[in-house]
């Protein structure tokens, strides 16, 4: 069993801040199932599909 690949950088300043989120027990499990497809945490899965959003916008996201 492999564990999640999490994400490698670093907070710049300090512990990075917590973000919550309401969503339903079900859409969670979909997003839990996708993450662990892709091999990644959770919170790691939601960062790349944010900062691919971004990108499409034409926006550069930050890496920290």
């Amino acid at each position: 069993m492999s564990t999640a690949k999490r994400d490698p950088n670093k907070s710049t300043s300090g512990k990075a801040p917590t973000f919550q989120i309401r969503i339903t027990p079900e859409l969670k499990a979909q997003f839990e199932a996708a993450a662990k497809e892709a091999g990644m945490s959770l919170g790691n899965w939601l960062k790349t599909l944010g900062k691919k959003e971004l990108e499409r916008l034409s926006i550069e996201p930050n890496n920290s």
